[in-house]
């Protein structure tokens, strides 16, 4: 959210970032531990060496979730010392994945609460000195660096589909709204430019040619991780992921994960599954991202999504992480268990418009900078580093679409020359934004770290000096539709709005991303995260030679005193990425990864499980034969194949298809198991 709107503060149509940097270094033991000037009082974050396991665990399992000390006698020392009275696990046990999470070392990381009045530097130096820890990290809480007082134009319900035209075009739906979303389809025609400021056809997200072949496909879950969405807003009801094992003001862990209530996900601000847009303070920012991804589309109401479906299939599902909560944010542990529980229950994207500031930040607007490097960042903050390696390592499945997860997120809007973290992180995706012209956007951050861009708006470039945006000039233009139109919400009410920035561009890669992987599962081909990533880029549209001469644009352009400002284009060239294009992605992956295979199954004795063949394999299968029938049996009925666990043992299953190959697979029946399901 961007608008004066974000000017000053980030410019950026909401991209969320941690204010003020300058840590105090402390030197402890062989490590310098970075303490930055707004640390929450009163609480570490630990990560114990391997060899403290069975100790950790047995302390947890006598006291469960929570304890007040370790078991470990030097350690407990210490916090005897700090006066520590809360100590636990940062991730909850999820006994479906409790594997994976030691095999990650995630389940070593400890959040310790003690004394507010301790000093936490001493407390740092303190538990530095033990040989049983590994890192330490400060908690804080991540905070927005947009304006959560500045507002778009709020557009009811009603009056978008009202007034609206709609607009024809091969491959587009009808929705009435579609016509306002130039970052899909642009055609050139678009009327907000400007003298100064042009509209160029083709610059879009490509989606026109990829909906012909894909809109969509509801396996696919992407995780926003923002301020809640909406998930009963009339053009997104239907494509919100849901939880079905939990129910809402329940009271109880429905599916055993770790988290009480989470129907439509999870409120990590306030440790709670009821997610809420109504606090004082909210933007609807988060629902404004995911109608960018996953608006329904063809309903005949509002706006259209990017991977929402349509033409008689569903669209992509969004499952809401929130992080922000009315004027409240959440801390770094709780955004890492975040990116835990999106991994553990089957996102495969999370979107996140929000970072640290940049190094290179602009201090004459305001801007504090943040990390500079990958390494500096890793070492202040470790446990963000751990949880998004594991999310990205962890997420999708060797037998799903997608090994691994993608993590797409906005660069910053701190108008400088590098993206923030943790978008610049190598094994993200980092987004900077574009006007309607293929020219940079004028607050987006940019730099080598970039990998892809896309369009975020431009109300700066766009807007009328001295005018709102949501004034007419006197062409009959409002400035504001140079922003980035989708689903919106605004005192508890949905409607639709306009909004400006990288994290307006970067649910736009999202959307490709998760429109690209539907066509995957239509077509059954498989690719590894780092795979698709790469596809990714070399499918999108170089645009360096639109880097050329000046730009204009009037910073605070709504005020009187408008600054008018020039870019030297040929700067960013090599530092924006490539042009995310959904077309070309989709053409790409015709001929790219490889074909699905067989899963393996694990089962319980005496557990049932169905293999739906659709999922994975375009050929009919014609039979289906187990090697041991003692231990498992199987039945074909079309493309469902049955499979009951008998004894415990290892077997296996042979599929024969009707062009005469088979594919075969293995059973493992055990005494039990957590989920009943794949290895």
């Amino acid at each position: 959210m961007r608008r004066f709107i974000i000017l000053l503060a980030l410019a950026a149509m909401g991209t969320a970032c941690t204010k003020d940097f300058e840590p105090t270094p402390i030197v402890g033991g062989d490590n310098t531990l970075n303490i930055p000037f707004d640390a929450t009082q009163g609480e570490i974050i630990i990560k114990f060496k391997p060899e403290m396991e069975s100790i950790l665990d047995m302390t947890m399992t006598r006291s469960g979730a929570e304890a007040t000390r370790s078991g470990i006698p030097s350690t407990d020392e210490v916090l005897d010392i700090l006066g520590a009275y809360s100590f636990e696990r940062v991730f909850p046990v999820d006994p479906r994945h409790e594997e994976r999470t030691r095999e990650s070392g995630l389940h070593l990381w400890y959040i310790v609460h003690f004394d507010h009045n301790e000093d936490i530097a001493s407390a740092y130096e303190r538990l530095s000195q033990l040989g049983e820890v590994d890192k330490l990290q400060c908690n804080r809480n991540i905070e927005r660096a947009y304006n959560p007082a500045s507002n778009p134009r709020f557009i009811s319900c009603e009056e978008a589909n009202a007034y609206a035209t709609t607009r024809s075009s091969e491959g587009a739906f009808n929705d009435p709204e579609l016509y306002r979303q130039w970052c899909y389809i642009n055609d050139g025609t678009a009327p907000f430019a400007q003298e100064w400021a042009a509209v160029i056809e083709g610059c879009d997200a490509g989606c026109e040619e990829a909906w012909k072949l894909c809109t969509g496909d509801e396996d696919i879950i992407v995780a926003v991780f923002d301020e809640a969405v909406m998930w009963n807003h009339p053009d997104l009801q239907d494509n919100i992921w849901v939880n079905h094992a939990e129910e809402l003001h329940a009271g109880k862990d429905g599916d055993g994960n770790g988290y009480i209530d989470d129907r439509y996900g999870y409120n990590f601000v306030r440790n709670t599954g009821i997610t809420s847009w109504t606090s004082n303070g909210s933007t609807g920012h988060g629902t404004h991202v995911a109608g960018t991804v996953a608006a329904v589309n063809d309903n005949g109401i509002g706006c259209a999504g990017i991977a929402g479906g349509g033409k008689g299939k569903g669209g992509v599902k969004i499952m809401t992480c929130q992080l922000f909560d009315g004027m409240n944010t959440c801390s770094l542990a709780m955004e890492a268990r975040a990116m835990k529980y999106a991994a553990d229950n089957g996102a495969v994207i999370i979107q996140c418009s929000w970072g640290y500031n940049s190094s290179k930040s602009n201090a004459i607007l305001g801007y504090t900078p943040g990390p500079a490097t990958e390494e500096e960042w890793a070492a202040l903050y470790p446990l963000e580093k751990e949880a998004i390696d594991y999310f990205v390592h962890c997420a999708g499945s060797p037998n799903g679409v997608i090994d691994g997860g993608l993590a797409i997120f906005a660069s910053g809007n701190e108008y400088a020359a590098q993206s923030s973290f943790p978008a610049a992180y190598s094994k993200c995706i980092s987004v900077a934004a574009l006007a309607a012209d293929y020219t940079p956007a004028s607050y987006s951050n940019y730099g080598s770290e970039v990998l892809l861009s896309a369009p975020g708006g431009d109300m700066e470039y766009y807007g009328t000096p001295g005018m709102s945006d949501n004034q007419y000039n006197d062409s009959g233009i409002l400035c504001e539709q140079g922003g980035i139109f989708s689903t919106l919400v605004l005192n508890g009410v949905a409607g639709y709005g306009y909004y400006e920035g990288t994290s307006m561009a970067c649910p736009h890669v999202a959307g490709v991303a998760a429109l690209g992987l539907s066509y995957a599962k239509q077509l059954k081909r498989h690719f590894t995260a780092e795979e698709f990533r790469s596809l990714m880029y070399t499918s999108a549209r170089d645009i360096d030679n639109y880097f050329v001469g000046e730009k204009l644009y009037y910073l605070h352009h709504e005020s009187a005193g408008a600054t008018p400002t020039k870019m030297n284009l040929e700067e960013y060239r090599g530092k924006m990425g490539r042009l995310t294009d959904a077309g070309a992605l989709l053409k790409a992956i015709e001929g790219s990864g490889r074909d699905m295979i067989l899963p393996n199954i694990c089962l319980g004795v005496g557990a049932t499980t169905k293999l739906n063949l659709d999922d994975y394999f375009t050929t009919e299968a014609t039979g289906v034969e187990v090697g041991n029938s003692a231990i498992a049996t199987a039945k074909l009925e079309g493309k469902i194949v049955t499979i009951e666990a008998i004894a415990e043992g290892q077997t296996t299953l042979t599929l024969k298809f009707s062009d005469g190959t088979e594919q075969r697979s293995t059973i493992t029946v055990r005494r039990s198991t957590n989920d009943k399901g794949w290895l």
